[in-house]
């Protein structure tokens, strides 16, 4: 596992290139291109604040749809990463034929330009921290912490599942429906506190076995409330993080061998 990863590290000048390209062509052919980045959080966020303000929202949240802008943009991230991911080393097969290039590249370029993207599109959220007189403290230093640890669960993931999918194709189309069933249970429209005193099951599956629930809740707890996230349940997920990325590194190298064959 830890020569993948320095093989990674190793091509890093082809891995910025390769993010590079593909920042560059997702949009390419569009009227508005690049604005896009935003446009697609933004029209999400009013699409989920009209309809869950009317029928679920919780009434101990103020500006709701800052709320559920915090933990939109991860989500989007998340979520993204893993279906573009999931057909990373299919959609790259002229690479893959090459010899000399090392597969585990394309998994971690779309992790990457994924993770730019969020990036770029944070900004975005300030005016609506601001509009709802949210705080800016110290929990802030938090965030690079809680993204990297979300940077890593999506790399771990997408490797596995892109190395799945060369041999199963029915993995991006199963992929798709496990992350509608997925978004339902983090919270990201609701709180994990609206929860506490009638589904504690519920709950338990949310905030502690669910990653991206964790993650969910650290990005609402220091971009909403001003407060650092819960440090037990970070590490719980990172030392997770570690277990799937053994995990997937085990079916890539699996696989790998047969990847130009399959392509």
């Amino acid at each position: 596992m830890f020569e993948t990863l320095s093989e990674i590290v190793r091509h890093r000048a082809l891995v910025w290139s390769l993010v590079q390209r593909q920042l560059a062509v997702r949009y390419r052919g569009s009227v508005l291109g690049f604005v896009w980045t935003f446009l697609n959080p933004l029209c999400l966020m009013l699409v989920y604040t009209l309809v869950f303000s009317l029928f679920v929202r919780d009434p101990s949240i103020a500006h709701y749809g800052t709320f559920v802008f915090c933990g939109l943009l991860p989500w989007i991230w998340f979520s993204s990463a893993l279906l573009e991911g999931s057909n990373a080393i299919v959609g790259g097969g002229t690479l893959i034929t090459k010899a000399l290039f090392p597969p585990q590249i394309l998994p971690a370029v779309v992790s990457l330009a994924h993770a730019v993207n969020f990036l770029l599109s944070l900004p975005m959220l300030v005016p609506f921290l601001i509009q709802a007189d949210r705080p800016f403290g110290w929990a802030l230093l938090a965030l690079p912490v809680v993204m990297a640890v979300q940077f890593l669960l999506i790399f771990a993931i997408v490797l596995g599942v892109s190395a799945l999918n060369v041999h199963y194709r029915d993995v991006q189309h199963i992929l798709g429906n496990v992350l509608s069933l997925w978004f339902f249970v983090t919270p990201v429209i609701f709180s994990v506190d609206s929860l506490k005193s009638r589904h504690w099951i519920f709950t338990l599956l949310i905030a502690k076995v669910n990653p991206m629930g964790v993650l969910a809740e650290s990005y609402h707890e220091i971009l909403y409330w001003g407060h650092f996230p819960n440090w037990r349940n970070l590490l719980v997920v990172f030392l997770g993080t570690l277990v799937i990325l053994v995990v997937s590194h085990s079916i890539f190298r699996s696989y790998r061998d047969g990847f130009a064959e399959e392509i």
